[in-house]
This record gives structure tokens, C-alpha cells and sequence, in this order.
């Protein structure tokens, strides 16, 4: 099965949960890409040595890799970097995420500002291009690793909204007529 996006409701519920909307709205992966997100589906029990995996981060010049796991018991701060990451922002870089174990959610604005939501299981990859608001969280496993990959050396500074004089936004906001 291929990844799954739907549109939020805008309840205050505990964010670990899937915020349908009712009834559920669907985004296709079609949709996705008219916002600059684009995804693909590998085997990542074999991550250490899968050529199609190496294959994307020589064609995107993903050059740098590394892995996080967060859980309580494994990421210092916990609680407080899942804040942070909840906290809508945009980033100066592309966002690269491959989910090698547990699951986790993406959500990114649509072109009208209303929230999509991706559910990111193992063997999930997604590139969120700069100068998209987005937020990350876990979902009620409370559980993901993840690679994270970026073009040359990373860059992890996070520009919470409102963020959009940076030209990265203006950039992103005129090439998908935001």
C-alpha cells in the first residue's frame, strides 16, 4: 500500500491523533506533488545497501545522511522536541525523511492554507521542499526512526511562521501559485 494523506479537522485533540475530517478526505500522491512533495516506497530492511536508495541520493545529491530514533526512552528532551517539531515552520533546505522502523506524520499546507496530514510508515521516503510550512509529530505509537538526508552539510534551523519574507518562501509560494 502506498502512502496516505488526508485533510485535518481542526480539533485541539492530542496531536498523536489522525485528525480525520468526517467524512475522511483523501490526498492523492498527485496532489502532493503539485505542492512540491514527492515520495517514494523502499524496502528498509535493506537501507544499508538497497541501490535504489542510493540510486535517488545520487540523482537528488543527498550527500549526507544520518539516523534519529524518537522515543522517550532514546531522545534527550523528549517532550520538548516534539513540541518543537510540532511548531509550524519552514526550513532554507529541502526536508528529506526515509522511516526505517515505527511511523510518524507529516502535515504541510495546500494551496488555501488548510492542513494535509501524510502518515509516514516504515519504508515511507519524502522530500518536503523548502519553503513549505510543515510540522512533524508522531502518531499514537509514540515511536519512529528515521533517516534524515540532506544536500551537503545539514542545516537544522527552523523558521517558525510567520516566515514569509525569506525568498526560499517567495520562491516556493510563486513556482506552485500558492
Amino acid at each position: 500500500m502506498g502512502l496516505e494523506a488526508w485533510y485535518m479537522n481542526c480539533s485541539d485533540e492530542d496531536q498523536r491523533k489522525p485528525h480525520r475530517l468526517n467524512p475522511n478526505q483523501s490526498v492523492s500522491l498527485d496532489e502532493l506533488r503539485k505542492l512540491g512533495v514527492f515520495y517514494w516506497k523502499l524496502n528498509a530492511d535493506t537501507y544499508e545497501t538497497d541501490p535504489e536508495l542510493e540510486k535517488i541520493r545520487k540523482e537528488q545529491g543527498y550527500s549526507y545522511m544520518d539516523i534519529i530514533t524518537i522515543e522517550r526512552d532514546r531522545l534527550p528532551n523528549y517532550e520538548e522536541k516534539l513540541k518543537m517539531f510540532y511548531e509550524e515552520h519552514l526550513h532554507l533546505d529541502d526536508e528529506i525523511r526515509y522511516i526505517l522502523d515505527g511511523q510518524a506524520y507529516f502535515d504541510v499546507r495546500d494551496k488555501e492554507d488548510r492542513w494535509i496530514r501524510i502518515a509516514m510508515k516504515k519504508g515511507d521516503l519524502i522530500t518536503l521542499p523548502a519553503g513549505i510550512y510543515h510540522r512533524f509529530t508522531l502518531d499514537e505509537t509514540n515511536f519512529t526512526k528515521a533517516m534524515r538526508l540532506f544536500v551537503g552539510e545539514p542545516v537544522w534551523k527552523a523558521y517558525n511562521r510567520p516566515a514569509d519574507d525569506f525568498d526560499i518562501r517567495q520562491k516556493y509560494t510563486s513556482f506552485f501559485s500558492l
